[in-house]
């Protein structure tokens, strides 16, 4: 916000020089960027935050110098010479989308002399970067850089039926906007219409086929307030910014609407003469009601951790114009309507220590720090991500809400039920998610449309399940995704939770689910971990998804947790080879491989040290109801080396338990 020091004091008596003035600025929150000496001026720019926009205006920035040195505010003093004609005969105002425009105020002036600016005007606009284009023009930005309050000037005479709608853009109507950009607009855009076109994108730019020209005679003055999101959608949107879209965005007061209209006309009128039509038509549905907010002094101490004599926060409320009242433990503030950023407790203290100054909290010299526990939690957080990536796996961090879409396919209830929040700008996302998947999915999906292929995701993040008892049950999960082979990610899951307890017996039993061809739990030690399975093509379908098989997996973070063994005993490394073996064996398609290790491992053979999946063929020449699976044996004996006559008759044993129990046959070809 770039200020003119010569035009700050017009509101409030400044005796310091322009490095005083940017140095105590800076000190309460506004830092100086600039300042640049121009002749007679002197030009300041300020920073200031995006939830300070009273300060985006010189007004808003005297009443911090004020504030700050015990000075009145200088107001500019308003009257106007109403003509006998009255607004409501020129123009009727209606706000079609009350929620994106809270108030909408037309007057009329009659008689204008377009032509060039006044230099005092000019020279002080061209001071802060604005160029002059005509009286009328420049008189509504002087009122906006002093006020803060956007105006917007149009020819009455180009406005048709005498008639102002603030409405939604209509679908493929275009605009061509003052700076003859040719804007389509979409129909969540708010407009400015007459009866029967836009003629303004409301708080962006107004239209060219109703700007202020040479022939103009008289005007119909804007001043309103619109959201400040819809604003700021449109602008970026159409990719044109303004002044006024860059206040607007920020919020104005919605109560100094009519003020700021009277300040305004009256600069029209002294610059380009003219006279005001009695009174203005204000559309304003929802009248501002003033905030009030406490401050407890204990909190106040507690948090700056200094004790300030309750006289001085009232002179610093007082300043600020917060209307305080002293209550004993507590300060109750009615908050101005230009504060829109003040409505708590802490932001009441807030604007006491940064008045008071931060300089005034006591440091010490030494700093006495207490190294705390680590947090078992974050802990095992770190151990898992570590694991993961180590896997290949990479983490997504998505939002905590979903929608029906992504949530329904992978609920298991026929009827879901979810918990929602009623935001109205989360009108279709609003579903807090009871399982990761559906997030992953939505990862997935825009991974593999952009023809990422071999994708492995996971995300660790809360959950949350409406209950019977309409309870929420908010829980930790960890979900996983790979569109490979099931092997890896089954593979994934064992190495993690080999990598929590070494001892751990894991389990996959068989399960049904309604997004799943195949699917199973994932148990240890009698406890459910969670599933893991292969999403089927209708479920795919129904997300849009073709000509992939994802596999997922979703397991419960405490139950994840609760496995955690304590030291790991270490082996030496063996002393004697090992001798590997693979069979591959014909069974009927319903024998899992579960079966197949159960059967294998109930020989109890001392020197088998592990049994793994190879593969599964099925083809010619396996019958149709059959499969092939091959598995990897490997035995080792501690006391000696193992001999290939040795290793046959375990071999053959093996063979025979799963014939018995399995009714496997060795394949031989």
């Amino acid at each position: 916000m770039r200020v003119s020091l010569n035009w700050l004091r017009d509101y409030v008596k400044i005796e310091k020089s322009a490095e005083e003035i940017g140095e105590m600025l800076s000190d309460r929150g506004f830092p100086v960027e600039e300042i640049v000496h121009l002749g007679s001026d002197t030009m300041l720019n300020v920073e200031v935050t995006s939830n300070r926009g009273d300060c985006l205006s010189h007004i808003g920035v005297a009443r911090e110098i004020a504030a700050a040195t015990g000075q009145q505010l200088r107001l500019p003093q308003i009257k106007l010479n109403e003509s006998g004609k009255k607004a409501a005969d020129f123009v009727s105002v209606e706000i079609e989308n009350s929620s994106l425009c809270g108030r909408y105020a037309a007057r009329i002036i009659e008689g204008v002399k377009v032509g060039p600016t006044p230099v005092w005007m000019k020279e002080r606009l061209e001071t802060i970067g604005i160029r002059s284009v005509n009286n009328i023009v420049d008189a509504t930005n002087y009122a906006m850089m002093e006020l803060g309050q956007p105006s917007h000037a149009f020819d009455y005479n180009k406005l048709q039926g005498g008639k102002i709608i603030v409405r939604n853009a209509r679908k493929g109507e275009t605009l061509i906007s003052i700076d003859g950009t040719k804007c389509q607009l979409k129909e969540n855009m708010l407009m400015i219409a007459d009866a029967n076109r836009a003629v303004a994108i409301a708080g962006v730019m107004g239209g060219l086929d109703s700007e202020i020209s040479d022939s103009t005679t008289t005007v119909m003055l804007e001043a309103a307030h619109f959201a400040p999101l819809s604003v700021r959608t449109t602008a970026r949107t159409l990719t044109i910014g303004s002044e006024a879209s860059f206040r607007f965005e920020r919020n104005v007061d919605i109560a100094s609407a009519d003020w700021a209209s009277q300040r305004t006309a009256q600069l029209i009128v002294e610059v380009a003469g003219g006279s005001i039509a009695c009174g203005m038509v204000d559309a304003y549905p929802a009248v501002h009601q003033q905030k009030k907010a406490s401050m407890r002094l204990s909190r106040m101490k507690a948090l700056l951790g200094i004790d300030i004599d309750a006289n001085k926060v009232m002179d610093i409320f007082n300043s600020l114009g917060f209307a305080p009242v002293n209550n004993g433990q507590t300060i109750d503030c009615t908050i101005p309507s230009w504060r829109n950023d003040i409505y708590r407790e802490v932001d009441l203290i807030e604007e006491v220590i940064r008045s008071y100054g931060y300089n005034k909290i006591h440091t010490e010299k030494k700093l006495n720090i207490e190294i705390a526990k680590i947090d078992p939690v974050q802990k095992f957080k770190v151990q898992m991500r570590s694991y993961l990536g180590a896997a290949g796996f990479y983490e997504t961090i998505s939002v905590t809400f979903t929608d029906r879409n992504m949530a329904d396919p992978f609920h298991p209830a026929k009827d879901p039920q979810y918990a929602a929040v009623k935001d109205v700008s989360r009108k279709n996302a609003n579903l807090l998610r009871p399982s990761l998947i559906g997030s992953l999915m939505s990862v997935f999906k825009s991974n593999y449309n952009a023809g990422n292929s071999s994708c492995r995701i996971y995300e660790l993040a809360d959950t949350f399940v409406k209950t019977d008892s309409q309870q929420l049950d908010e829980k930790m999960k960890l979900a996983m995704l790979c569109d490979c082979d099931f092997r890896l990610l089954k593979g994934t899951i064992e190495g993690l939770i080999y990598s929590i307890n070494k001892n751990a017996k894991i389990d996959f039993q068989p399960c049904d689910f309604k997004w799943a061809k195949a699917a199973a739990s994932v148990n240890v030690a009698g406890t459910n971990l969670g599933y893991i399975g292969v999403v089927s093509d209708d479920t795919c379908s129904k997300i849009d998804l073709k000509s992939v098989e994802p596999i997922i997996a979703e397991l419960d973070f405490a139950a994840l947790m609760s496995l955690q063994s304590g030291p790991v005993e270490v082996k030496p490394l063996p002393k004697f080879p090992s001798i590997t073996r693979d069979l591959s064996i014909i069974v009927d398609n319903n024998i899992a491989w579960e079966q197949i290790e159960t059967a294998v491992n109930k020989t109890k053979c001392p020197i088998l040290e592990k049994v793994s999946f190879v593969d599964i063929y099925k083809g010619k020449p396996i019958p149709k109801d059959k499969k092939s699976v091959t598995l990897s044996l490997r035995f080792r004996d501690e006391d000696g080396t193992l001999t290939h006559q040795k290793v046959d008759e375990i071999e053959s044993l093996i063979v025979s338990s799963l014939a018995d129990t399995t009714g496997a046959e060795l394949r031989k070809a």
